[in-house]
């Protein structure tokens, strides 16, 4: 028999009891706390029976904060079924300001964080309205993202801060700075083999599938690494210092000091720069992702463009040929490997991709092979798409209008679609998050089943291998932020003795 939890403002038998997720709340509503639950294992539970208690306390509101619309969206849902008030807002961009005036007068609040940050700063919004604040996705508060700066008007208050994530970062840097912007005490974390979880665990089988370019791929390929070789053959004369491996991260890491020290070195630099994003979204993607990224970077010009896209012989000659294979009806070898895929396995499938063009190009190839699909992408840009129509696609996909999703980043966080039979990686991340986030998107309810496309001798081997070894990293980061934690507070405890806890 289902035992539900019986606490004040959580409406009766809504919420089923699991002791890992009232364990993980009651440290949350006791410290300023990360909580680390893989995904599809109720995050969003455990921060409803934080809520339940800061409102029961009866000082102040609640402030829920996600990085995407969707996903605002679908913790206010959750929220309006399972709390006992009616007075709960949601609030992004999209609403004026006068709108929003009033609904920050809620209770609870669900909301973005850059309209919560630019609304403190025009003051209509203020931090002693709020006695409880969540950061879902805590992940991002590094940089200037907008939870760095929300953290840092949420400074010198007592407000409790309660961060959601997946995973933790791999990067210890990363770690580090998340501690100390949201005044973190301790870290409560489960993974799939904690005792207390594995009775709610699905498998996910994973599968890692390899496809050869096609010839005339690999020719592009070659002409545009004969163009990269000569720019970095230029950098290294003029004294700049480059591992033998060639890397896009290294290139962007000495922008600054070329500008500022080597200006000599800026025209193969910043064209270096772009041969790389070009042979990556071939490699990776295919011949239209390609040609579009290239007529982009052309129209925008820049330092070196004309000699890129005029001059030089091995690149002019790659774009010919790839408007020449273009014609031919020759894209990318995945495409014909992912009808494959979608085939063996019945059910809906989630298709992930990072690059924008590459979601039309999967998605025209999957209608004209008789494959019913639709589009989620996130609103920037003059074909992105708005919240409404975003949250229309996601509940078309949930009631089966079309069997196959295909989704940038705004997919990967917290997207809450029960019955995804499989994931797809079209291409692969060098990040360990968006590789959990991705993979947690099945596996819910039933036995899912994760499928990574990786091009031979392409970027994605790279990434591969790098996606490996940050997971690796960040599987042990709880435990180091614990430990890290812990030798604080004893270091505080022998500076000030017990008058520091009281």
């Amino acid at each position: 028999m289902t035992e539900y939890v019986e606490k004040k403002y959580i409406r009766s038998g809504t919420l089923e009891k699991r002791d890992y997720q009232v364990n993980l709340a009651n440290q949350a509503i006791g410290e300023n706390c990360i909580v680390v639950l893989p995904t599809g294992l109720g995050k969003t539970a455990v921060a409803l029976q934080v809520i339940a208690e800061y409102l029961s306390r009866g000082d102040g509101g609640v402030l829920f904060l996600a990085p995407t619309r969707v996903l605002v969206n679908q913790h206010f849902e959750f929220l309006k079924q399972t709390l006992t008030l009616d007075d709960i807002a949601l609030i992004t961009g999209e609403d004026t300001v006068q709108k929003r005036t009033k609904l920050w007068n809620n209770s609870v609040i669900c909301a973005t964080p850059e309209i919560a940050k630019n609304d403190l700063d025009r003051q209509i919004l203020s931090p002693s309205q709020f006695n409880l604040v969540i950061f879902d996705e805590v992940h991002r508060t590094v940089g200037d993202y907008a939870y760095s700066g929300i953290a840092e008007r949420l400074e010198n208050t007592s407000i409790r801060i309660v961060g959601m994530t997946a995973t933790l970062p791999s990067e210890k840097e990363k770690a580090t700075e998340i501690l100390t912007r949201l005044k973190i005490s301790s870290v409560a974390e489960r993974n799939e083999d904690s005792p207390d979880v594995k009775p709610f665990t699905q498998e996910t089988n994973t599968e890692w599938i390899n496809v050869e370019l096609p010839d005339e791929l690999k020719i592009i390929q070659k002409l545009l690494k004969l163009a990269l070789d000569e720019r970095y053959s230029i950098l290294k004369k003029n004294g700049i210092r480059l591992a033998e491996q060639q890397s896009l991260s290294a290139l962007l890491r000495i922008r600054q000091f070329v500008l500022n020290q080597n200006r000599r070195s800026a025209k193969p630099l910043f064209t270096a720069i772009r041969i790389h994003y070009a042979l990556n979204i071939l490699e990776a993607h295919g011949i239209t992702p390609f040609l579009k990224f290239c007529q982009r970077a052309q129209t925008k010009k820049g330092v070196g463009v004309k000699e890129l896209f005029e001059v030089d012989p091995n690149f002019t000659r790659a774009i010919h040929l790839a408007k020449e294979a273009q014609s031919r009806g020759i894209e990318h070898s995945k495409i014909p490997k992912l009808k494959e895929i979608l085939d063996s396995v019945p059910g809906k499938a989630l298709i992930f991709t990072s690059y924008r063009d590459s979601v039309d190009l999967i998605f025209n190839e999957l209608k004209a092979l008789g494959v019913s699909a639709g589009i989620l992408i996130g609103k920037a840009g003059d074909t992105g798409l708005k919240q409404k129509k975003q949250i229309e696609t996601v509940q078309k996909f949930r009631d089966g209008q079309f069997q196959v999703l295909i989704a940038t980043r705004v997919g990967e966080e917290g997207l809450d679609i029960a019955e995804v039979n499989q994931v797809i990686f079209y291409d692969n991340v060098p990040s360990s998050i968006r590789f959990i986030q991705r993979r947690g998107r099945t596996g819910r309810k039933d036995t899912g089943k994760l499928v990574v496309l990786i091009a031979k001798n392409t970027i994605d081997e790279t990434y591969y291998w790098i996606g490996r070894r940050k997971m690796t990293a960040a599987k042990s980061m709880g435990d180091k932020m614990t430990k890290v934690l812990e030798k604080n507070q004893e270091t505080q405890l022998q500076k000030n003795g017990l008058d520091a806890f009281f």
